[in-house]
């Protein structure tokens, strides 16, 4: 999910006159958990796999990712804070303030941590960090990056669907914004372009025990990079494509970038709403279109629970480039990183099946909804069967739809042109995996469909009531630090015209925004014909049912 207008920083490769040099850094948790394990800690393979999955950086911090998605995070941060708080001392709490206002979410505990006690949290889940420097010349810097766990692990709601502050790893983070984190970064550090004593005094405020080597190299070295790149982009954007607001992301035009393809101007038509990754393994190819597959098997086959879906280490060949996109790493290093992403894979394959609904579900009303289920919806999103009190997807079909078929957005799909499948194949993912314009959709997984709302591909319906009637289908609705409706199953909301807006009196945990359905890329259009002729009774049933999925 990429970092996009975070990308304003070509700042180290060069940094000191005449000397080229690159530096590699690592997660500073990754790095004390692996150091505890080489001293005999014995963390299982769930465990390590989880842990990945929170904090890995997966190569992502270096001098290369400066280039791109990584920031140098100190300044970034005190900037960040100055500019909100104009006078005030900088302090942790006020960061953390900033950064939740942007969907980047602070856990007080994993629901579905491995072991009894699951980590404490300091910054937001999935902003790792850590120290990247050399000897020789003489350099140290904290660099941050967006990772896994900030798209892929969201909160969980209580039993009157308002959000809590625990997180299940694996469900989409619905509230993330990455615009708005980069945009008020950006914002931040133009406001100071001027005044770096200020900020360079603060930093050790904020971040008590940064060394002076650290604060010479931000002052001597980053701080003059930094100037002359803000003077370049005066105040245009950083990058001419955008994530789309909360829960979405841009990972086709974010490769274009990376790939020196030209990024089409359409706004954030190729955007997609952050999946949910309960069951992927299940998945034959990858992303909303299944643009990745394998390249030793067919691109679209149904897969069965019973052992024949790939292995971890198999879809690590392809996730493993999405490092590509959403962390700037460079596409010939990523083929480094895919042991780790093969462990986080594992991890995922067993324990992101979706946490249970938290309200009431009408146990009979669901058993007819189930049947509803098989009728119309499970030659696409395939075969559930009862295990442990809960459905269970035994098989998936892997099913694409034909725009023609689906009629949703076609934003998404036109993106993937022959230049852009030309550059993958002529890059080192091309050695991993292949590349197809597919022009349609492949019918998503619905473990945990319930918490995964806005829906459509494009995520331009706000409940699931919403997609089964799509005459009520609403042209704008808020969304990013919702409440769940536990009724309509989704974002909760009241209609206002043809808008459904958050209930009165709810203080949203970040900053919502109105996602507008008339924008390119944004049609509530689609998957009509599949809900035609429910009636409400049904209607009631097949919500009761997905409920439990």
């Amino acid at each position: 999910m990429p970092l996009n207008r975070a990308l304003f920083l070509a700042l180290l490769v060069g940094v000191v006159t005449g000397c080229q040099f690159d530096a590699r850094g690592r997660s500073a948790e990754m790095a004390a958990f692996e150091q505890a394990q080489r001293e005999g800690g014995s963390a299982g393979a769930d465990e390590v796999g989880a842990t990945r999955f929170l904090f890995d950086d997966f190569n992502g911090l270096s001098t290369h990712t400066l280039e791109s998605s990584a920031v140098p995070w100190k300044i970034a941060a005190t900037a960040l804070v100055l500019h909100q708080h104009p006078g005030e001392p900088p302090t942790q709490a006020k960061l953390l303030a900033q950064l939740q206002r942007h969907g980047l979410f602070v856990p007080t505990a994993v629901a579905n941590w491995p072991t009894e006690d699951s980590p404490a949290f300091a910054r937001p889940m999935g902003l790792v960090s850590g120290p990247v420097g050399r000897r020789l010349p003489p350099f140290e810097l904290e660099v941050a990056t967006i990772g896994c766990a900030s798209c892929h692990a969201g909160a969980i709601y209580d039993a009157n669907g308002q959000p809590t502050r625990v997180a299940w790893l694996g469900l989409p983070n619905t509230s993330l914004d990455l615009d708005g984190y980069a945009d008020a970064v950006l914002d931040a550090l133009r406001a100071h372009r001027d005044r770096r004593d200020e900020v360079m005094d603060a930093i050790p405020t904020l971040f008590p025990g940064t060394s002076k080597r650290e604060l010479g190299t931000l002052r001597r070295f980053v701080w003059p990079k930094l100037t002359d790149r803000l003077a370049v982009l005066g105040d245009g954007d950083a990058l001419p494509f955008r994530n789309g607001g909360p829960g979405r992301s841009n990972g086709i035009d974010a490769l274009r970038f990376r790939l020196g393809a030209p990024v089409q101007a359409a706004g954030d038509a190729a955007t997609v709403s952050i999946p949910g990754l309960a069951d992927r393994a299940l998945r034959s190819a990858l992303l909303a279109d299944g643009l990745y597959a394998p390249a030793d098997a067919a691109r679209l086959r149904p897969l069965e629970r019973s052992g024949d879906h790939p292995s971890a280490a198999d879809q690590a060949r392809i996730v493993g480039f999405f490092t590509v996109s959403t962390m700037g790493v460079p596409h010939a290093e990523a083929p480094e990183a895919m042991p780790r992403v093969a462990e986080a894979l594992a991890f995922l394959d067993r324990h992101a099946a979706s946490p249970p609904f938290p309200g009431p579900i009408d146990g009979a009303l669901a058993a007819r909804g189930s049947e509803v289920y098989a009728q119309r919806c499970a030659q696409c999103h395939g075969d559930y069967a009862e295990a442990k009190g809960r459905p269970t997807l035994r098989r998936f079909p892997n099913r694409l739809s034909p725009l023609a078929e689906i009629g949703s957005d076609p934003g998404r799909a036109a993106a993937v042109d022959a230049d852009l499948l030309d550059r993958i194949r002529a890059s080192t993912l091309g050695d991993y995996l292949a590349a197809e314009a597919t022009r349609g959709y492949v019918a998503p997984v619905l473990g945990g469909v319930w918490a995964t709302a806005p829906y459509l591909h494009n995520g331009s319906v706000p409940t699931l009531w919403h997609l089964l009637n799509p005459g009520e289908r609403p042209a704008r609705f808020q969304v990013g630090g919702h409440a769940l409706d536990l009724q309509r199953v989704g974002i909760a909301g009241v209609a206002e015209g043809s808008d459904w807006r958050y209930r009165d009196g709810y203080r949203p945990w970040s900053d919502p925004q109105w996602f507008d359905t008339a924008l390119p890329g944004r049609s509530r259009a689609g998957h009509e014909a599949e809900v035609a002729g429910l009636d409400e009774d049904a209607q009631a049933a097949l919500l009761e049912y997905l409920k439990r999925l």
